[in-house]
């Protein structure tokens, strides 16, 4: 059996969180958020970011510092000798999963309990907060609650994760013991070799004196490895963040970094200045656009087809980057299609700067398996752009990306509703990337989030395609709205001519 992050479901629960009262959504390929400005998609959307950059593996950077890895299973308490032996034996191996006993179900499960601060602190440092006792509802003072289910393919419940944010703040999880976990021996052999390096180890080290000293670390770890799949689900994958005003950041982007670079010598000689504290998302943002032109020269690329189709479908024209400035800070330029010049970034359109940065994502940094999140992708985009971009995010999922977006588009959800209604065609042969793509319903999953007066506060629902092959997001109402008012001018116009 191979093990899968998707395998079974991942359900999320968020309760009194931001502007949101309640929510429960489960992650899919395609993760759509829809709604009224203000109800806090983008709470909800930064939140899923700040759990993954959690519980996140290695995303495969170059820079060790972009690498996370199963930080909280690197640095504990070492095990005692007796403990140590009773995991071993715990552990049991059969055939193509691994069986947890009590003993190991319960010594995970209080290295997951001791990091509530940490998961709190990685929350806080996405939104840009020094304490997250802020991002409890208003209106409310006891504390917001964020939950996490993870539901095997049999429908068992593997985890249960429940933070607590406010005044104090609290990690409970739940492993049950009894359950297997996938695991897929051979691919991890050619991969990382997890279990037969943990094997040999204690074959060679069961009788060195250091035996607890150096065994307890990597034991944790590699359970870890094990574990981490089945417990948290798609949040082990790592995660990349496209913030809203992607313009704005690329355009300011250049400037910024200069000004920090002006004014580090001078650290320690001048009062430091007062200014706002950065949001995770906008400084991981900031810091991967600059990590890209070292990965540019340094590795291959990740997906040029999916990365070229963007460029060819929407943008017309080329991303370039040019690290060979002395200070190797990257520029970024756009090269029309036909032109033997190249355009500065900043002098290239709205759309093509709001685009570039998910070309170079997935050109440098985006592989299958991860998780792409995107603000507002329809921003700046024409109408039949939006439609021609829906179906590159869907040519993402295909390619096995997860994508989450947060959107206002009605252009972008039409779309999206036609490319699930044509996987219902008795023959869908996709040609190339976008011609005929198709996703399946269970690929993806639209949430609505609608303002409440009681409780005061965003309710988040699932909307399906209803019968008219439409997702029911409300946007009709507005146009009949419009179309109401242009009748009744019309009328009077007319009237009194």
């Amino acid at each position: 059996m191979k093990r899968t992050a998707t395998e079974g479901s991942l359900e999320i629960d968020v309760t009194d969180f931001g502007p949101i009262a309640h929510a429960k959504i489960d992650l899919r390929p395609l993760t759509v958020f829809v709604g009224p400005s203000n109800t806090g998609k983008s709470y909800l959307a930064i939140l899923i970011y700040a759990l993954h950059r959690f519980f996140g593996r290695d995303a495969g950077f170059v820079n060790r510092r972009f690498r996370r890895g199963f930080q909280f299973f690197h640095h504990q308490e070492p095990l005692s000798t007796r403990d140590v032996l009773e995991l071993i034996n715990g552990i049991d191996f059969s055939g193509d999963q691994i069986v947890l006993t009590p003993k190991v179900a319960d010594t995970l499960r209080t290295k997951f309990d001791k990091n509530a601060e940490a998961l709190a602190g990685e929350i806080g440092r996405c939104f840009g907060i020094g304490k997250t006792q802020a991002l409890t509802r208003r209106g409310r003072t006891d504390s917001a609650r964020i939950s996490i289910h993870r539901r095997m393919s049999n429908d068992s419940v593997f985890g249960e994760h429940t933070l607590t944010l406010g005044r104090k703040t609290e990690f409970r999880t739940t492993i049950p013991a009894g359950i297997p976990i996938p695991f897929d021996f051979e691919e991890d052999e050619r991969n990382d070799g997890y279990v037969p390096n943990l094997l040999s180890m204690l074959e060679e080290r069961k009788e060195d004196p250091n035996f607890k000293k150096f065994l307890s670390p990597e034991l944790m770890l590699h359970m870890g490895v094990f574990v981490m799949p089945s417990a948290v689900g798609v949040l082990h994958l790592p995660a990349f963040y496209l913030p809203a005003d992607r313009t704005g950041v690329m355009h300011a982007h250049s400037a910024l970094v200069s000004a920090l670079i002006a004014s580090a010598p001078m650290a320690g000689l001048r009062p430091a200045a007062r200014t706002p504290m950065l949001s995770g998302v906008l400084a991981d943002f900031l810091e991967q656009l600059i990590e890209i032109s070292h990965l540019e020269r340094t590795q291959e690329s990740r997906d040029q087809d999916l990365a070229k189709n963007i460029e060819k479908a929407v943008l017309g024209g080329e991303v370039l980057v040019d690290s060979s400035t002395p200070t190797e800070y990257p520029i970024f330029a756009y090269r029309p299609n036909g032109w033997k010049d190249d355009l500065a970034m900043a002098n290239a359109s709205s759309m093509v700067t709001e685009l570039a940065p998910v070309v170079l994502y997935l050109r440098n940094l985006v592989s299958p398996g991860n998780v792409l999140i995107v603000e507002e992708p329809e921003s700046h985009l024409h109408p039949g752009m939006q439609v021609n971009f829906t179906r590159q995010l869907a040519a993402l999922v295909n390619a096995g990306i997860h994508v989450i977006i947060t959107t206002h588009s009605e252009w972008l959800l039409e779309e999206l509703a036609n490319i699930v209604r044509r996987s219902e065609l008795p023959e869908s042969k996709p040609s190339d990337l976008t011609e005929g793509i198709a996703l399946q319903p269970e690929q993806v999953g639209a949430w609505l989030f609608e303002p409440k007066l009681r409780p005061k506060g965003s309710i988040v629902k699932e909307i399906r395609l209803d019968d008219t092959g439409m997702y029911p997001t409300g946007y009709d109402e507005v146009a009949k709205a419009l179309h109401n008012d242009w009748a009744e001018l019309y009328n009077r116009i007319e009237n009194d001519s």
